[in-house]
């Protein structure tokens, strides 16, 4: 049985990870209102400017031309997993690190990879594997804004139309709810339309544009496909604070688990030890009086 002082200094240290557990809980409840505000508001506007898209895309005739629908031979991808910088979130980096490696194997299978990751916990896996790396902009999380996360997407976008990838794939993590993260493997590129409620009402509506049809798809094709990165990236920093909240609320109570059994063990060992003393001291009494 252990001594006291080593059961007690459990105690402390248990104690101790429990205050930073619930502090890390909070922290996390704090920036998850605001980051799911954020991609609540970002997914109606989203989704609507896709069905523009898609509408007037259709109805066009030089659709077929747009430079980012293109559809070629796939020998070259772009894959970009999006993680977060930190740990301490459960499965949440590792499932989308198993998810971009399960891409590979199952749908690249001897085609050229380079990965772009965002986040730095993504970074740190794939520096590690002999994939071609593009460590430009890994860090958008520092400083998380529609700035740093379109130089990515253009990134993305002009290697796709010089031709240097036949097809970038996203790999994140969407939000559903705080203890629901749903992993999700999204073609970027080349454009993929996309059945929606919200497109089928748009495509029964008769758009008039100025100047021009072909100018409208053309300013907005990338504005869209930049704002699809943008809204994955909100929906992984979303998902992200979910899941720390949701580990650091099971980590606190696990941690209150085991001080109860370790108040458990150190009373027990009290006990014990002032038994033995009395049985002790019981002893030598009795020794004293037989001499």
């Amino acid at each position: 049985m252990a001594n006291l002082k080593e059961v007690k200094q459990r105690i402390t240290s248990v104690v101790s990870t429990q205050q930073i557990t619930k502090a890390m809980k909070m922290v996390s409840a704090a920036k998850l209102r605001r980051a799911q505000d954020r991609i609540v508001q970002m997914r109606p506007y989203s989704q609507k400017l896709t069905a523009i898209l898609n509408n007037v895309s259709a109805s066009s005739e030089g659709a077929a031309d747009i430079v980012y629908a293109q559809k070629r031979e796939v020998k070259k991808v772009l894959i970009i997993p999006i993680t977060s910088d930190k740990g301490l979130c459960g499965a949440f980096n590792s499932n989308i690190i198993k998810a971009t490696n399960a891409a590979i194997r199952q749908q690249f299978e001897g085609k050229e990879i380079t990965i772009l990751p965002l986040g730095k916990k993504a970074f740190e896996a794939f520096k590690k594997t002999d994939y071609t790396l593009v460590d430009q902009f890994y860090g958008v999380f520092l400083d998380l804004s529609f700035d740093v996360v379109r130089e990515a997407a253009e990134f993305a976008m002009d290697g796709f139309a010089a031709g240097d990838y036949d097809q970038v794939t996203l790999v994140y993590n969407e939000f559903k709810n705080v203890a629901t993260q749903i992993v999700q493997t999204e073609q970027f590129l080349p454009m993929a339309k996309e059945e929606t409620e919200e497109e089928a009402t748009t495509a029964e509506t008769d758009y008039i544009l100025e100047p021009s049809r072909a100018y409208i798809i053309e300013e907005l094709v990338p504005t869209s496909l930049k704002i699809q990165v943008y809204k994955a990236v909100l929906e992984s920093n979303a998902s992200e604070h979910g899941a720390r909240m949701t580990a650091m609320d099971k980590a606190t109570e696990n941690a209150g688990e085991l001080l109860k059994e370790l108040r458990l063990m150190y009373n027990r060992t009290r006990q014990a030890a002032i038994t033995n003393e009395i049985l002790e001291i019981v002893a030598g009494a009795n020794a004293l009086e037989g001499s």
